[in-house]
């Protein structure tokens, strides 16, 4: 049982990766979403479900400003831009919550991020057992299972469902640090802005959207104060249903001068699962006196790709 419990959270690690990967490679849709409802009106607004005024058209709700020109809109996306997060490093203690299918679990763990270096989870059994470890660095993913002694370490042009979808490091790394992103860019300039579109969303939201070929991206973002709220990621597949990745932010705090969420709330849906998972920061630190990049004893033994997707897949 105690062995059954480490490869479950060994697999929900996995769950990261996998959402964030394998759901570009088969498209993500809105079929079996789970939206909180405060922002269903906006997420159907959002994937095409409901007519969203057209850019410029004049708001219907009392006091909704709208971006009526495109000086205008472009200013806005400057603003959007300019809100991410600008901080070197991002560190916290975390409360990190999983649910696949019937099966749920909740762990405590620490979250560390160095910008443009790396990404790390820590998950912890028992509140001090390093169960396992997901690391994203630029070049790739490393998957640890502490307690098997076991771990996946692949660079992103491994694994189909990330090439041939453009995810990779910095894509990830805007998903974890709530800011937009552009597949096949490590940062946005000025001119990559002009690729966005905005559109009119619920109460005071601008919907921020970007096509690239089969995949469309919709940031949900406060008009006031030009704050991303939402991203979304979605593909309807006719042959093979629908996908699609949802990420909440919530719980905004100051950290040198920008706000950051303290609550990160994500599901991903296919037509044969859902996946939710959720991770709360307990503080926002800068820590810097830690090693970046995760090195392991000959006591490990590494294991395919194929080897964690079972896993993932049998829960």
């Amino acid at each position: 049982m105690k062995t059954l419990r480490f490869l479950t959270v060994t697999a929900c690690m996995a769950v990261l990766v996998f959402a964030t990967s394998c759901s570009s490679m088969k498209g993500l849709g809105r079929k079996g979403t789970v939206i909180p409802k405060s922002e269903r009106a906006a997420s159907k607004t959002v994937n095409g479900n409901t007519a969203a005024p057209a850019e410029g058209a004049k708001a219907e709700a009392p006091g909704k400003s709208v971006l009526s020109d495109s000086i205008q809109r472009q200013a806005f996306l400057l603003q959007v831009n300019d809100n991410a997060q600008h901080a070197r490093f991002i560190t916290s203690k975390i409360k990190f919550s999983v649910e696949v299918g019937s099966q749920n679990m909740t762990l405590t763990g620490n979250l560390k991020m160095k910008r443009d270096d790396v990404i790390r989870l820590q998950l912890m059994a028992f509140g001090f057992v390093e169960a396992g470890r997901l690391e994203f660095t630029p070049d790739y993913v490393l998957i640890i299972d502490r307690i098997n002694k076991q771990y996946l370490k692949v660079p992103y042009s491994h694994l189909d469902f990330m090439r041939n979808s453009n995810i990779d490091f910095y894509v990830i790394q805007a998903l974890f640090w709530n800011e937009l992103f552009q597949p096949g860019k490590s940062h946005l300039t000025d001119s990559n802005l002009k690729s966005y579109k905005t559109e009119q969303g619920a109460d005071d939201d601008v919907i921020v959207a970007l096509e690239d070929g089969k995949l469309s991206y919709r940031w949900m973002t406060d008009h006031l104060i030009a704050q991303v709220k939402m991203a979304n990621i979605l593909y309807n597949d006719r042959y093979r249903g629908n996908y699609q990745l949802n990420w909440d932010y919530t719980d905004f705090k100051k950290h040198d001068s920008k706000r950051f969420p303290m609550t990160h709330k994500v599901s991903f849906s296919t037509p044969q699962k859902e996946i939710k998972f959720e991770m709360m920061l307990n503080y926002l630190g800068n820590e810097d006196n830690w090693e970046t990049r995760t090195t392991l004893s000959g006591k490990y033994r590494q294991v395919e790709v194929d080897e964690i997707l079972r896993r993932f897949m049998a829960l």
